[in-house]
C-alpha cells in the first residue's frame, strides 16, 4: 500500500493528463488549468444532453434533503434518480428521459461521481465530456490554449462504484477520457504523460464503441434495467458539438 504520494502522481511536466475517480481529480486540480469530466453513462453524457437543449445544468454531490433546497435557492428543476422518474418529475439522469422531458432552462443533477470531481476543480476552468461531444471538446480546449505544459488538462475518467463505495473503473469512461485525448492530440497537443496515451490508444484500439460500451459490465446494466436508450445516446460519437463549460456554478455552452 502506498501511503505517500509524491509530485509524481500528478504528472508534472506533461500538457495531458489522465486519471480516475474523485480522489484522482482532486490530487491533480493542485497543478492543472482545466478539468474535463468523463462520465459517459450518466452525468456528462446528460449534461451535454440538456446544455445542447439550452438548459444549465447545475452539478450536486448528492440527491437528499440538501439538493431539494439547493434547487430552490437555483430556481431549478431537481433531477431525479432513473427509476424514480415520474410525470411530475421527469427530469433525471437518464440523457433518454431528458430528452423526453419539458424543457426546464434551469436543472439540479445530482451525481456522486461526475458533480464530486467537478467540484474539485479548485479554481481550474471545468469542461463537461462524453463521446458525443469529444471532438467538440478538444478543439475548444486546443483553441483556449489548454494541454500544454505551461497550462495543463486533465481528463478525468469518473468511474463507478463497487457496493462498499470504493471506485470500479468503467470500460466507457476510459474510452470517452481516451476519446477527448485523442481530439487534443489531433490538434498538436502531444506533451501526453504515459496514462494519457494509453487512454488514446485504448480509444483508437475500438472499432465500433456502441457495440462494445452496450456489452460492457456498465452497459450490459442498463440495458438488463430497460434503459437500452441510454446506452445508445451516450455512444452517439461526435453527434454534439456543444462545449459544457462550469460558469458562476452551472454547465453552460461554451460562446
Amino acid at each position: 500500500m502506498i501511503v505517500f504520494m509524491g509530485s509524481g502522481f500528478m504528472q508534472a511536466g506533461h500538457g495531458v493528463r489522465c486519471e480516475w475517480g474523485p480522489v484522482g481529480a482532486a490530487r491533480l486540480a493542485e497543478d492543472i488549468a482545466c478539468l474535463v469530466v468523463v462520465d459517459i453513462l450518466s452525468f456528462t453524457t446528460s449534461v451535454t444532453v440538456a446544455v445542447e437543449a439550452g438548459a444549465q445544468v447545475f452539478p450536486y454531490r448528492w440527491r437528499d434533503e440538501t439538493a431539494v433546497l439547493f434547487a430552490d435557492q437555483m430556481d431549478a428543476r431537481l433531477a431525479v434518480g432513473r427509476s424514480m422518474a415520474t410525470e411530475t418529475s421527469p427530469w433525471s439522469l437518464s440523457p433518454a428521459a431528458l430528452r423526453r422531458a419539458p424543457f426546464t432552462p434551469r436543472l439540479v443533477l445530482p451525481s456522486p461521481n461526475g458533480s464530486t470531481i467537478a467540484a474539485s476543480a479548485g479554481g481550474s476552468t471545468v469542461v463537461a465530456a462524453s463521446l458525443r461531444n469529444s471532438t467538440a471538446v478538444g478543439g475548444w480546449l486546443a483553441d483556449q490554449g489548454y494541454g500544454t505544459a505551461e497550462r495543463p488538462v486533465a481528463v478525468i475518467a469518473s468511474g463507478e462504484r463497487w457496493p462498499d463505495g470504493s471506485l470500479r473503473p468503467a470500460l466507457e469512461d476510459l474510452l470517452g477520457a481516451g476519446a477527448v485525448i485523442a481530439s487534443l492530440r489531433r490538434r498538436g497537443r502531444d506533451q501526453l504523460s504515459p496514462e494519457a496515451a494509453v487512454a488514446a490508444a485504448a480509444f483508437a484500439g475500438v472499432t465500433n464503441v456502441g457495440t462494445v460500451v452496450a456489452d460492457s459490465c456498465s452497459g450490459r446494466e442498463l440495458i438488463d434495467g430497460g434503459y437500452a436508450d441510454d446506452v445508445a445516446i451516450a455512444t452517439e460519437l461526435d453527434a454534439s458539438s456543444v462545449v459544457p463549460v462550469l460558469i458562476s456554478g452551472a454547465f453552460t455552452a461554451a460562446g
